[in-house]
């Protein structure tokens, strides 16, 4: 099940439940603002959150995991190995719009890892490398049910910004064409900050 949640904060944003209808064990997915509603829609649904996985370091996506990571008393997630996002809130931007946000001790990915629920490894997501927006910007793909958790790499008719600390469009437009765009045409894109929209759709709408 991939259960959208729109949260507000000093930006709006979509965090996305992603869970196994079975069990009802899963992953939270960029939980940005607003912890006591993602708490609220955990316990309604008696959930288990197995892992917090980020997109990318900027504080929207990533605004209330820190809380939730001890409520839940579970572990996020995210690719910023060094730490140049979450813990700088500038970077972040965090500092720029409001009280500085940082998060110690995330559990560094990798490019191509696998992510899986404990007592079921075919409920998982790959870890796809995809910059441009940010120089940690991943894509959490889950091949069996066709699905992709794309942060602000691509959107519903729009791409990603390159505009803020460690943008790149030259990365961008490579992430989204040799990453994203080779991912099956029916495949669903989950992003930050539009609708939802296919694959194929955004091909078809897009020359880059």
């Amino acid at each position: 099940m991939v259960r959208l949640i729109p949260l507000s904060g000093y930006f709006d944003v979509n965090a996305y439940f992603y869970t196994d209808d079975a069990t009802g064990h899963g992953f939270l997915i960029d939980p940005g603002a607003q912890p006591d509603k993602v708490m609220s829609v955990v316990r309604r649904n008696d959930w288990t959150i197995e892992k917090i996985l980020l997109t990318h370091g900027h504080f929207d996506h990533m605004g209330a995991a820190d809380q939730l990571r001890q409520e839940l008393g579970t572990e996020i997630y995210a690719f910023d190995k060094t730490g140049a996002m979450l813990k700088d809130a500038r970077t972040n931007l965090s500092a720029l719009c409001g009280p500085a946000i940082t998060i110690d001790g995330a559990i560094p990915l990798d490019d191509g890892e696998i992510i899986s629920l404990a007592n079921d490894p075919s409920f998982c997501l790959r870890v796809i490398h995809t910059p441009g927006h940010t120089p940690d910007s991943v894509t959490f793909y889950s091949e069996r049910d066709r699905v992709a958790f794309v942060g602000d790499t691509i959107f519903k008719a729009g791409i990603g910004s390159w505009g803020y600390p460690g943008g790149n469009k030259t990365e961008l437009i490579k992430s989204i064409t040799e990453r994203i765009f080779t991912l099956p045409d029916e495949t669903l894109l989950c992003s930050g900050h539009s609708e939802q929209t296919k694959v194929g759709t955004e091909k078809r709408r897009y020359s880059l």
